[in-house]
C-alpha cells in the first residue's frame, strides 16, 4: 500500500455472530446475493493493503439487525461491540459506523449514546427502510434528530424495498432494487423536509447517487407543487455520495450535475463486492485526473472531529 492510501466510507464486516443469526433468520442469501461473503479483520486488512485504502469505515449491510426470531437491540450491541474489537485490534486501519436497533425508536437513541459515548464511532448506517418503514417516516423523526444534536455522519445503505418480490424477477436485489430504493429514501428525506431541518446531520447517499441525478430536475418540479417550501436542488446538494460500484464514467459524469466534486467519497463495498471487482472500480477512479486525491481529502474534512458538536 503506498501513502497516503484511500479513505473507504462504504466497507463492511460480517462478524461470526451476525453470520450466524442472518442464517437462523433465513438470510442464508441476503437480498438474493448468492452467499454470505466471507470475513474476518485480518484478511479485510489483506484486501485493503492490496486495493490501496489506509482506512475503512466498517458498518453492517443488508438486512441490517432486524432479523426474524432475533433480539434486534441485543443484536446492534453485538455487532457494534464486535466492530469496535475490529477497530482496536488494528489500529490505524478501521472505523466504525454503528448500527442502531430500529425500528425500536428508544432503543436506537440509546444505542446512538453507546456508539458515541463508549464506543468511540464515526458515524452510523442506516437502511433505506426497516420492514417497510422509510428512513424519513415521522416515527424515527427522534432519531434523526438525536442525530442531528450529535451533527453525526450517516452512510445510508439499500436494502430490500417491502415489494421486491413482484419487482425483482427473482434477481438479485442489489443489482436494480437497492439502487432505487435508495433514490426513493432520499426523495421522501428532501421533500418531507428532513434534509433542511437537520442542517448539522451529514448523510452520505452510496453508489453515486444512485438513481437521483436522472430525476433531480423531475423530483424538483413536482416538489414546487407538493412541497413548495423546500429547495430541492439545494438539498440534494447538500448530500455527500460515495463511489462504490460501478461510478466512473457514466454515473459519475451524471452526479456531477448535480453535486460538486467536494462532496464525493471513496467506496469499495467490500466484502460484498469481490476484491476483482472493488480493484476494476478502484483503477477507473484512478484513470479519472486528480480524482483519487480529492476523495481523501473530502473524506478527512467530512470526519474531522474538532468540526463537531458534543
Amino acid at each position: 500500500m503506498t501513502a497516503p492510501g484511500r479513505l473507504d466510507v462504504h466497507a463492511h464486516y460480517v462478524p461470526d455472530g451476525y453470520r450466524a443469526a442472518l442464517e437462523r433468520a433465513g438470510h442464508d442469501q441476503p437480498d438474493g446475493f448468492p452467499w454470505i461473503p466471507a470475513w474476518s479483520a485480518e484478511d479485510h486488512v489483506q484486501v485493503m493493503d492490496r486495493l490501496g485504502i489506509e482506512r475503512s469505515l466498517l458498518s453492517v449491510s443488508s438486512p441490517g439487525v432486524h432479523l426474524a426470531g432475533v433480539d434486534t437491540a441485543d443484536l446492534a450491541r453485538e455487532v457494534n461491540e464486535e466492530g469496535r474489537r475490529a477497530v482496536v485490534g488494528h489500529p490505524g486501519r478501521f472505523g466504525l459506523l454503528g448500527s442502531l436497533p430500529l425500528p425500536d425508536v428508544d432503543a436506537a437513541i440509546a444505542e446512538i449514546a453507546h456508539c458515541a459515548d463508549r464506543l468511540d464511532v464515526d458515524g452510523f448506517v442506516l437502511l433505506t427502510n426497516v420492514d417497510g418503514t422509510y428512513v424519513g417516516d415521522t416515527s424515527f423523526e427522534p432519531v434523526l434528530r438525536e442525530l442531528d444534536r450529535r451533527a453525526a455522519r450517516v452512510l445510508l445503505h439499500p436494502t430490500s424495498p417491502p415489494c421486491w418480490e413482484h419487482t425483482s424477477f427473482d434477481r438479485p436485489r442489489p443489482m436494480v432494487e437497492f439502487l432505487f430504493d435508495t433514490t426513493r429514501a432520499v426523495v421522501d428525506l428532501v421533500l418531507n423536509g428532513t434534509v433542511a431541518r437537520h442542517a448539522a446531520l451529514r448523510i452520505i447517499v452510496p453508489h453515486a447517487g444512485a438513481v437521483l441525478p436522472l430525476v433531480a430536475e423531475r423530483v424538483n418540479a413536482f416538489g414546487a407543487l407538493l412541497a413548495p417550501e423546500v429547495d430541492v436542488l439545494r438539498d440534494l446538494g447538500r448530500l455527500h455520495f460515495d463511489l462504490a460500484g460501478h461510478a466512473v464514467p457514466r454515473q459519475l459524469d451524471a452526479l456531477l450535475t448535480m453535486t460538486t466534486s467536494d462532496h464525493l467519497h471513496y467506496g469499495s463495498d467490500f466484502p460484498f463486492t469481490p476484491e476483482p471487482v472493488a480493484a476494476g472500480a478502484a483503477g477507473r477512479i484512478d484513470g479519472a485526473d486528480g480524482l483519487s486525491a480529492s476523495l481523501r481529502d473530502n473524506t478527512e474534512r467530512l470526519f474531522a472531529r474538532e468540526r463537531r458538536k458534543d
